[in-house]
């Protein structure tokens, strides 16, 4: 087994020190290149993200100071451009974004808040370490469209919802940039796919994003969740990276807390769905 050696004691994290990194670095950051079949548009402070997989994004690090009518407006303009899609977009809400009635004027606007998740970052070193998986399951990383495919699967099944379309997607960021992801699964000894996560590993940012991580509901609370966060971070420090940044179910939020990562903020999708 590989070892990992003890570092010495870390002081705290700086967590206002960490949002403005999260603001700065991670809230709009732009792949390069981009995806097949994605455009980003700029629209005033935010960033418009128009994909051909499943749905659209509008992003910013701030909103430059825009309120009342103009802020109404900026929100019409992107509703607009997605009506005329036909294709639902999430407007992607941070708890501390100003102005404060943000939220107000979206649900007025047409859009659904989802469940909330608390942002929440850490260390590398911290976290990476021995991947510890239960008995009757193995870890590998995959890249083939039918496993993609099967995470589709996965994810529709944990949260009883309809494919959306999360393979394709992960198709086109791996054909895009096969070293700004890295995706992985779990998989019982009878072949069934237990786990599914990701790491993105956003250029110039020193960040490892995590994502996924939907676990069946009969394999939870084995350390499966666990054993794929080790493995990612061991995929950051192998790239010299310094922090993880995850967006938190209330799932896994105790467990990352638990690992050393820190909330610094909550984020919650209000997604604008076209009329049918």
């Amino acid at each position: 087994m590989e070892r990992f050696p003890r570092l010495p004691a870390m002081p705290p994290l700086d967590r206002a020190a960490m949002l403005t990194a999260y603001d700065t670095k991670l809230r709009a950051h732009v792949p390069d290149p981009l995806p097949e079949g994605e455009v980003v548009e700029r629209d005033g402070p935010v960033v418009r993200i128009l994909s051909a997989h499943g749905q659209g994004w509008v992003v910013y690090p701030n909103l430059g100071g825009l309120e009342g009518e103009a802020l109404d407006r900026l929100i019409e303009r992107q509703v607009a451009v997605f009506r005329e899609r036909g294709q639902k977009f999430e407007w992607k809400y941070h708890g501390h974004d100003l102005p404060a009635d943000l939220p107000e004027r979206l649900v007025r606007a047409g859009f659904v808040p989802e469940e909330r998740e608390t942002v929440v970052i850490g260390r590398v070193a911290d976290v990476a370490g021995p991947v510890a998986l239960p008995e009757g399951v193995r870890l590998r990383e995959v890249t083939d469209r039918a496993d993609l495919d099967r995470i589709d699967d996965l994810e529709a099944e944990v949260w009883s919802e309809e494919r959306s379309g999360i393979g394709a997607m992960l198709e086109a960021e791996i054909a895009a940039g096969p070293e700004s992801i890295r995706v992985v699964v779990v998989e019982a000894d009878d072949g069934t796919m237990v786990c599914a996560a990701w790491a993105r590993f956003p250029a110039g940012t020193g960040f490892a994003t995590l994502w996924g991580g939907a676990t069946l509901a009969a394999w939870r609370r084995r350390g499966i969740y666990r054993a794929t966060v080790a493995y990612r971070a061991n995929l950051a420090a192998a790239r010299g990276l310094g922090y993880l940044e995850v967006d938190a179910s209330d799932d896994s939020n105790p467990i990352l807390q638990r690992l050393g990562l820190v909330p610094i903020t909550t984020t919650t999708p209000y997604v604008w769905t076209p009329p049918a």
